[in-house]
């Protein structure tokens, strides 16, 4: 994954509460598995109905939501289709707990701001007003004004890095995983008999 540090962009407010991953991504194209090209099912049934928020033909790199914002089903393809639509940044009162981790492990900060704090956020969205997220401070900035955003440390640190779950764990414990390794060779070495045959070969 990409590093994240800031962003200054433009915002969508989209402060409909309890938005779930099947707004976002109907189910009907779960059958769906390569992630390029999903923007164009992103919130395909409100885009239909005419709703025009939000959609392939509509978006920006910072979305302002409302509560309990990715809720519903744990479907992974949620995430991917607001990263095919170029979403960086999700800002909301609160998450679903399982679409928040989707997000880190996929580039998107989905940062909480208290519900007292993103009304003005909103309405710098609604008035194309450029807006500057700052990972390190963790602020969320509009004409000088700062307001701060909370998120879990561990995802912090894994979009500042840009690792995925994997990668993290390479990063944090490889002195651990080596060490594991060398007394597993040494203790049960049948198990690298394959490693051990093509060393010999």
């Amino acid at each position: 994954m990409t590093k994240f540090s800031s962003i200054s962009a433009h915002a969508i407010s989209l402060p409909d509460d309890d938005v779930d991953t099947d707004i976002i991504y109907p189910a009907r194209f779960l059958l769906i598995t390569e992630r390029e090209g999903l923007a164009r099912y992103a919130f395909a049934d409100r885009v239909s109905n005419g709703d025009k928020r939000i959609g392939a033909d509509h978006s920006a790199p910072i979305l302002i939501a409302g509560r309990n914002f990715g809720c519903g089903s744990s479907r992974e393809h949620a995430v991917w289709a607001l990263a095919a639509l170029g979403v960086k940044v999700i800002l909301a009162p609160s998450f679903g707990e399982i679409f928040r981790t989707n997000c880190a492990n996929n580039g998107i900060l989905a940062g909480i701001v208290a519900e007292s704090r993103i009304a003005m956020l909103r309405m710098a969205a609604d008035a194309s007003e450029q807006l500057l997220v700052d990972l390190t401070s963790q602020t969320v900035s509009c004409k000088g004004e700062g307001v701060p955003f909370m998120i879990g440390e561990a995802e912090r640190e894994s979009l500042l890095n840009g690792w995925n779950e994997t990668t993290r764990i390479l990063s944090l414990y490889a002195q651990n995983i080596a060490h594991f390794e060398q007394n597993q060779r040494a203790e049960a070495p049948w198990l690298w008999a394959s490693e051990a045959q093509k060393e010999y070969n």
